[in-house]
């Protein structure tokens, strides 16, 4: 009698860490649409008007005075700068005056023959597109990322706006026209675009929509807008600066070893009493940011631990959450469907499994509602189960490899 009844005891405790883990899961995972809601209600977005192919706008004035350069720097991207680069040299002209740079930082695969192909298959004009060799970064400073290769492209640009694409980024070929416009209509001094992200395989699927969801919630987008709030984000994709203004921050020479630039340029920018816009660009560029999981895993240990202000107790304890989150829900229900070979099922069981469902069913609605948003289709939205374990061992993974300096690369290259 007195096994049975510690027997009882013990199924009743586990239990009620079931049910609390589970409905832990169900109020984060609510918690975060709620945010996510409330963070892009009428979240400011790049003007959608529509403008005559090969015309510049009505207001032509301020374009026909104006020079826009768009700087690609490109390190081994034989496999996107195709798409990459066809999109920005067939965009309708943004203004009178402009060219498109892409800077070579030393690449080792065919990324510069696929650019001239390119290039060469659209027969531009002459000076419209060049390609320049950074050359080696120097040895006694520590250059990581593109920073090197953007400041090089610097040395070239003497237009009153430079525009930083990456290479894994396709534009509608009115987005540049769309971007220079509202960017001088609205007085901006970097102009920002939130992408629609594309996932190409299953590594993506597991954590590319958490991590977007994480992004939107951690910098908010209207508060990013608002030039009294702190807040101050930017797509590294694409950024948009007037060059008088880039140049006054620093650009990114004076970051030359600041993994995150992206985020950095954006705090100097609004830190400055500049203007920042960053802005929804669904319908404008599309972002293609890993092909695989090993990519993938370099890229976001890479910035986890930065991106949560190089604290330890942060990186580790959101990556701990968002287990709980995404992971919780299905890992509570497997728990439950295996512990019914053993044992009879009852009423506190019941409890748990209905709120593993409701996590999971919430997973489902955050998914409907990114589709909704972010234009991020359902396909596998089941595999954020997977996603959420990914992500749970990034931050650890994350904060070793930021403090130690091992395995902390960039495309191969060493960010120690």
């Amino acid at each position: 009698m007195i096994e049975g009844l510690f027997r009882e005891t013990i199924l009743l405790i586990l239990t009620w860490i079931l049910i609390i883990f589970a409905a832990g899961a169900a109020l984060g995972l609510l918690l975060l649409l709620f945010s996510l809601v409330s963070v892009f209600q009428n979240a400011p977005t790049l003007n959608s008007r529509q403008f005559q192919p090969g015309q510049l706008p009505s207001n032509e004035e301020p374009l026909k005075k104006t020079e826009l350069t768009v700087v690609v720097p490109a390190y081994n991207e034989a496999a996107n700068i195709k798409v990459c680069l066809r999109s920005i040299l067939a965009s309708d002209p943004p203004c009178n005056n402009w060219r498109v740079l892409l800077v070579d930082d030393g690449s080792t695969d065919e990324t510069v023959q696929v650019a001239s192909d390119v290039a060469s298959a659209l027969k531009l004009e002459e000076g419209r597109f060049r390609i320049f060799n950074a050359a080696p970064r120097p040895l006694a400073q520590r250059w990581v990322g593109k920073n090197w290769a953007c400041s090089r492209a610097m040395e070239l640009v003497s237009s009153t706006w430079v525009l930083f694409v990456d290479a894994d980024v396709e534009l509608d070929p009115a987005t540049l026209k769309r971007a220079l416009t509202q960017a001088i209509e609205e007085e901006a001094d970097l102009l920002s675009l939130v992408p629609r992200i594309n996932c190409s395989c299953s590594a993506e699927w597991m954590v590319q929509p958490i991590m977007a969801c994480l992004l939107a919630v951690g910098f908010p987008i209207k508060a990013a807008n608002d030039p009294a709030e702190s807040t101050a984000f930017a797509a590294g994709p694409f950024m948009l600066f007037r060059r008088s203004t880039y140049e006054e921050i620093g650009g990114h020479r004076a970051l030359a070893d600041v993994v995150i630039e992206d985020l950095a340029l954006a705090r100097r920018i609004k830190g400055a009493g500049f203007r920042l816009r960053y802005l929804l660009g669904l319908d404008a560029l599309q972002l293609q940011m890993y092909d695989n999981f090993p990519a993938l895993w370099e890229g976001w240990s890479k910035n986890w631990f930065l991106g949560l202000d190089s604290n330890i107790v942060k990186a580790i304890g959101a990556s701990t959450l968002v287990f709980w989150m995404f992971t919780g829900p299905w890992l509570v229900l497997f728990i439950i469907i295996v512990s019914l070979l053993w044992i009879p099922f009852y009423g506190a069981l019941l409890i748990a499994f209905g709120l593993s469902i409701i996590g999971v069913l919430l997973q489902f609605i955050l998914r409907l509602w990114t589709r909704q948003k972010f234009e991020v289709p359902l396909t596998n939205w089941w595999l954020m189960s997977a996603g959420g374990i990914l992500v749970g061992l990034l931050g650890p993974t994350s904060v070793w490899r930021t403090l130690t300096g091992r395995d902390w690369t960039w495309k191969g290259r060493s960010l120690a």
